[in-house]
């Protein structure tokens, strides 16, 4: 659980939070402590981040999305499923509920965060962590065969031919470990290679070279 301001900057966190997304040597903090006004005081370094450094690229959009309506007094709550980076750069998957905290104005004065992290299991291992995979050229063409778009047009809009088209398409068969362009498409959705939420598809910076 985490307590974060309008800025969705972490202000307060409980333990188990900590145990999260603090580095290893700091994940010892009182539950539910205040960021200190001290800066010579020894605090997480969870403390003062933004909220969105802490989930994945390929959800970070849509979520930014969420908290924007939030924060705008148009919902007072939502929960949706999460993609979330450790320090060490892996990743889980979790569910996330955030709820809106008034004062005496209409304005939220703070957003109360609860993540619930789900079972270990081989899927997780599925979202790729944040590692260029692709040249830009490979993640031009992923987005095009997510489009729905054959080899011509692909070549014709690249300025590639069909040959070189093909020649990359197996190249991320390989690369993403997919039997065909469909499956090719799921697991790069899977991975968080592809941000979710965008039309026309899109290849998530942080993967492209």
């Amino acid at each position: 659980m985490s307590v974060l301001d309008p800025a969705l900057t972490i202000r307060q966190a409980n333990q188990d939070f900590f145990q999260q997304f603090a580095t290893p040597a700091e994940d010892s903090a009182d539950v539910l402590a205040p960021l200190p006004s001290d800066s010579s005081s020894t605090a997480p370094d969870v403390f003062g981040r933004n909220f969105r450094e802490l989930v994945h690229p390929s959800v970070r959009q849509p979520l930014m999305r969420q908290f924007e309506r939030l924060l705008e007094g148009r919902r007072d709550r939502f929960a949706t499923q999460v993609v979330a980076l450790r320090p060490t750069g892996d990743v889980f998957n979790g569910s996330l509920t955030a709820a809106a905290v008034r004062g005496y104005g209409p304005d939220p004065t703070a957003v109360l965060v609860v993540m619930r992290s789900g079972q270990s299991t081989e899927d997780d291992a599925v979202v790729a962590p944040r590692r260029k995979l692709l040249s830009e050229i490979d993640a031009r063409i992923l987005e095009g065969i997510a489009a729905g778009l054959s080899t011509i047009p692909l070549a014709s809009r690249l300025y590639l031919s069909q040959h070189g088209v093909e020649y990359h398409v197996t190249g991320l068969l390989r690369k993403l470990k997919a039997p065909n362009r469909a499956a090719l498409v799921s697991r790069a959705y899977a991975m968080g290679v592809l941000t979710v939420g965008t039309w026309p598809p899109r290849v998530v910076d942080d993967f492209i070279k």
